[in-house]
């Protein structure tokens, strides 16, 4: 504890900047005392006693009863985050076409797409989406819906070309009214684009929402492997079942002579899979009809269905469900 007020605290550090070239006292121990000269005061640092112990404990308590209650989303019955360590991997298009695979591989099933990216929105584009939604009666919005997709987005709330300049309270406050403000009626799935790292949003979205699984996309390359492991541990920390690791841009094959060139890496997802002890859902090629699809706003899954590109979507769709069934089980 210091025992001295901010502005004599304030005036010893002067006093420490200005006797760097003075000799000090310095004790190990119980107590640390630097003593500069023409300075009477000082600070003691000591080992915790008992009774702080017990405040600390009930400090951690209060701490712990003030963490919002997970509530569920109305009409949604489970959710499933797909993220990234970082940008630039492919995830969100491999959200869109997740959610789409789920459907193309069960009609039945309702899939809807959430976007928490509120810096950097993708899901508009790649579903070609673009309006503002409308309220409901109760003043919920209404999700805009593509390919059988309900989709909501802050990119629906703003101009295209206008940046996001918010600070962490507002974009809190704007994830919060995406998960309770949004009519989605009823919904097997709803697969949330989340935002690259490990912020705000990612411990906002899975304190206030049970989350059925996480997917975690990442390429080959190890640079991208290193950050898809912390998001993975994560979620460990948060109590979020880890469903998987999708691989993506996995191989590239040459359109004219069909050579395959592994050119982020072989099989770099799949080593840390083995390292975190889950399992990888599927391998996505680098391939150009993805790209070109995903800028049109037509997503390979409902574009190409019967493409190999498509194919290897509904397969990482399947896996996800065989592993949800496995949780739940």
């Amino acid at each position: 504890m210091a025992h001295c007020s901010s502005s004599k605290l304030s005036h010893l550090f002067k006093l420490t900047t200005a006797n760097l070239n003075k000799p000090t006292v310095l004790r190990t121990g119980r107590d640390i005392q630097y003593a500069p000269q023409r300075c009477k005061y000082f600070i003691r640092f000591h080992k915790t006693s008992g009774p702080e112990r017990s405040l600390q404990e009930r400090q951690k308590q209060h701490m712990a009863r003030g963490l919002p209650k997970q509530k569920p989303i109305a009409g949604v019955k489970q959710v499933i985050v797909v993220a990234s360590g970082k940008g630039g991997v492919g995830k969100s298009t491999t959200a869109v076409n997740l959610a789409l695979g789920l459907t193309a591989n069960d009609p039945s099933k309702t899939v809807g797409i959430l976007d928490a990216d509120v810096y950097g929105p993708s899901v508009p584009k790649l579903m070609s989406l673009k309006g503002n939604p409308e309220l409901t009666d109760n003043n919920l919005m209404r999700p805009l819906m593509n390919f059988g997709i309900p989709c909501m987005s802050m990119g629906f709330l703003v101009e295209d070309v206008a940046p996001i300049v918010w600070r962490g309270l507002m974009v809190m406050s704007a994830i919060e009214k995406l998960l309770r403000q949004v009519d989605w009626g009823l919904l097997d799935y709803l697969v949330i684009d989340m935002p690259p790292g490990t912020g705000d949003v990612q411990l906002s979205i899975t304190q206030n929402i049970p989350i059925a699984g996480a997917v975690i996309v990442s390429t080959p390359q190890d640079i991208a492997l290193l950050d898809a492991r912390r998001g993975a541990e994560m979620f460990r920390k948060v109590n979020v079942p880890v469903l998987g690791i999708v691989q993506n841009m996995s191989v590239f094959q040459c359109p004219k002579c069909n050579h395959q060139t592994h050119i982020f890496g072989a099989d770099g997802a799949r080593a840390l899979a083995d390292t975190l002890g889950v399992q990888v859902l599927g391998d996505i090629p680098l391939h150009l009809s993805i790209r070109e699809m995903s800028d049109r706003g037509q997503p390979v899954v409902v574009s190409s269905p019967d493409s190999p590109e498509a194919e290897a979507y509904r397969k990482v769709a399947t896996a996800v469900v065989q592993r949800l069934e496995e949780l739940s089980g």
